[in-house]
């Protein structure tokens, strides 16, 4: 039991430290206006606009505490240094979640659609599971959005954004979502924010469509026809 235990702390230990790269790593992604895991014929579909303004604010709010305090703590260089670099590290892990949602933008590809919650997290949908897309703007005061953690009732994932989700996609049949501690689950509906929420749906669709017209053709065994 022991080593058992020793080893699921181990994991959690290693999945805290690479979460703890990724938002770092995303703040020099996003100083370059580069995005990761978008290959070429992919299609972005962002959600960080939602958060913008709140991310920001906090920001700049911590930075004027960082300077209140630094002027109350001069005369006390120990207890100084110590809030100074906690202080710095709390901006920098806002700027950090904010970055890490710009650049792990929602992914729409030829045959999955890829749904992120920043570093937190990530699923990967396969488009021919998909059942049907909406648009379906909820909000916390909706009561749907819980803690912002995206565990709502069984079976159901909610990434909500600023405290909404405005598209539901319904499966066909479950997915596994591993949370960021590495606790796995099952959902067959799923709920996320994109900042242009009606066009996602739209691009969505259009893609589950042409991979059931492909597996139709296919299964008629008649000749697909480039283009």
């Amino acid at each position: 039991m022991s080593t058992r235990n020793d080893a699921r702390f181990g994991e959690r230990v290693r999945r805290l430290l690479r979460h703890e790269g990724q938002w770092l790593a995303s703040l020099v992604w996003w100083v370059a206006r580069r995005r990761v895991g978008v290959p070429e014929g992919a299609r972005a579909l962002p959600y960080a606009g939602a958060q913008a303004a709140m991310s920001y604010g906090l920001a700049f709010v911590f930075v004027v505490e960082t300077v209140g305090v630094s002027l109350l703590l001069q005369d006390h260089p120990g207890l100084h240094a110590v809030a100074l670099v906690g202080d710095i590290y709390t901006v920098l892990l806002v700027l950090g979640s904010q970055a890490a949602a710009v650049t792990r933008p929602h992914v729409l590809g030829a045959e999955d659609l890829l749904v992120r919650n920043g570093a937190r997290m990530e699923l990967r949908i396969p488009l021919a599971s998909i059942a049907s897309v909406r648009y379906d703007l909820r909000s916390r005061q909706d009561g749907h959005s819980g803690a912002g953690d995206g565990r709502e009732d069984a079976g159901r994932l909610e990434l909500a954004i600023a405290g909404q989700t405005s598209v539901t996609v319904e499966l066909t049949e479950p997915v596994v979502v591993v949370w960021l501690l590495g606790r796995r689950e099952t959902v067959r509906t799923v709920r996320f924010h994109a900042d242009d929420a009606r066009g996602a749906v739209g691009a969505v669709r259009g893609a589950v469509e042409a991979v059931r017209a492909a597996r139709s053709v296919a299964e008629r065994g008649e000749p697909v026809t480039p283009g």
